[in-house]
């Protein structure tokens, strides 16, 4: 019987099968831990091939990563040796008490804009993300068509071999913008050319370029109230001064604005779903606007987010679509109608700025993905978008009435509620007795990522309410959840 020979680092043994990768990683870990101290001789490869079962070439790739990052180092002539140069900070034994101490940095010194954000950023991260149930801005995406999706895919990648190298324009790519001109034009009435329109990562890259491209520090910014906090954090963060403009059911209102705030650079508003209320800005205040804007020298950043989702009847025409003095920017998304993960919107901006946005978003991100935005321009194209979009405003819809229902069987001495033409969300006011802090306690107790309004607050508000995000859940999960909320609050 022939035996294995016995190794004399019993602890770097290896089960059989292991790759290359865990050969590097054992021995790493093995001088880390101080298990193989400086100067120690380390086997040949084919010795330790040997003692571990497994191929010279693993072990050789594993001895050229160590040796290449300085763990090891070869002599000529003599083998190869654990190096005496790592760090002694990095190997956990003890250090000899005279070495130097890594000095620790408390409080880093931070640029204007990180600390600008810092306060937002801290309340973010305490929201819905964990709670996935009734988060807020979540659309259908349980309708999101997968198999068509992933067959568009394989179908754009096996004729991709040559243009994918090619593709380097930041604009976004050129068939997107051509049909994306045509589909917004014949369902929002907005007017441009594909050249006017740039391909950006959602809905908050377009903010953040809107914001460097326009604004000045200690420019004034109208923003409603309440309104998008993203917008209010992304503005703060560039110096910009918030002016709240009160928002009712007729949206914005421009004559307060116009009033109080004439100065002001830049109007943030989604005057076809305002958020998070809901409304719609009225006919007469878009004329407003656009007037004070024209008198004004000052730009409109229309958010049109959510513009699709409505039950009743068709969108709404874009501000930008009235618009003849080229005083707005125009931003659309997918991610609400398609799936949160797809980072894919797009900005219509006036002639002027087309050279200084495409600028401005180069030394963003350089440009978009490639692949996405092809796949996406032949969804659209070949009409697979605007059959999903009749069909998630049926189930939506339904999605919506469950929860109405719901609410008014399990809730009704909690909440009002209405049924409203449009979004993904819906606004419950508290009756008399009840704090938006006690009902959100429960709701976190249950998973549930429901809202207050007053996250979306600037001024004291004097409407109690929390948001439900729908659109993501079946009838059957909205009724369950409402139904465990009221077994909490009884």
């Amino acid at each position: 019987m022939v035996c294995k020979p016995q190794s004399p680092f019993p602890h770097l043994l290896l089960n059989n099968g292991y790759i290359k990768d865990q050969v590097y990683h054992t021995i790493r870990n093995a001088i880390l831990d101080g298990r193989l101290t400086e100067n120690t001789k380390i086997p040949s490869t084919r010795a330790l091939a040997e003692m571990m079962a497994i191929s010279r070439n693993s072990v050789i790739a594993g001895f050229e990563r160590l040796i290449d990052e300085g763990y090891l180092i070869a002599r000529k002539g003599s083998g190869t040796y654990v190096s005496t140069t790592i760090p002694y900070e990095l190997v956990t034994t003890n250090p000899p008490p005279d070495y130097p101490k890594r000095k620790m940095i408390s409080a880093p010194d931070l640029s204007a804009t990180a600390n600008r954000l810092m306060p937002f950023w801290e309340k973010i991260k305490l929201m819905s993300d964990q709670y996935p149930i009734f988060n807020i801005g979540v659309g259908c995406v349980d309708q999101f068509p997968h198999e068509l999706w992933g067959r568009l895919i394989g179908r754009v990648w096996r004729h991709s071999k040559k243009t994918i190298g090619q593709f380097n324009r930041p604009d976004g790519y050129p068939l997107l913008k051509k049909v994306l001109a045509d589909y917004v034009h014949s369902t929002r009435g907005v007017n441009c050319r594909e050249d006017q329109i740039i391909i950006v990562n959602g809905t908050q890259q377009a903010i953040n370029l809107a914001a460097r491209v326009l604004l000045q520090p200690d420019d004034k910014v109208w923003l409603d109230d309440p309104g998008y906090d993203s917008a209010r954090a992304i503005f703060t963060s560039m110096g910009a001064q918030i002016a709240p403009i009160p928002s009712d059911e007729q949206g914005m209102d421009i004559a307060y604005g116009a009033a109080n705030h004439s100065d002001a650079r830049l109007v943030y508003t989604s005057p076809s779903h305002q958020f998070p209320l809901g409304t719609t800005l009225a006919l007469s205040r878009r004329l407003a606007l656009l007037d004070w804007a024209n008198q004004h020298n000052a730009w409109i950043f229309e958010d049109d987010y959510n513009s699709e989702y409505r039950y009743f009847s068709k969108p709404i025409q874009a501000l930008q679509g009235l618009d003849t003095t080229h005083r707005v920017i125009y931003a659309g998304t997918f991610s609400k109608m398609l799936y949160p993960g797809l980072r894919i919107g797009f900005l219509v901006v006036p002639e002027p700025l087309i050279d200084v946005f495409t600028m401005m978003k180069y030394y963003n991100d350089t440009l978009s993905g490639y692949l996405e935005q092809v796949v996406l321009a032949h969804f659209i194209q070949e009409g697979h978008y605007a059959r999903h979009v009749r069909r998630v405003r049926k189930v939506c819809y339904e999605r919506q009435t469950a929860l109405f229902n719901a609410i008014n069987r399990y809730l009704s001495h909690v909440f009002d509620v209405n049924i409203t033409d449009s979004g993904i969300h819906m606004v419950c006011r508290l009756k008399d007795g009840f704090t938006e802090k006690e009902i959100i306690t429960k709701c976190r107790q249950l998973g549930l990522g429901a809202q207050p309004l007053s996250r979306y607050c600037i001024h004291s508000f004097s409407d109690k309410a929390l948001l439900f995000g729908y659109a993501a859940h079946t009838p059957a999960e909205i009724n369950e959840n409402i139904k465990r909320l009221s077994n909490l609050l009884v």
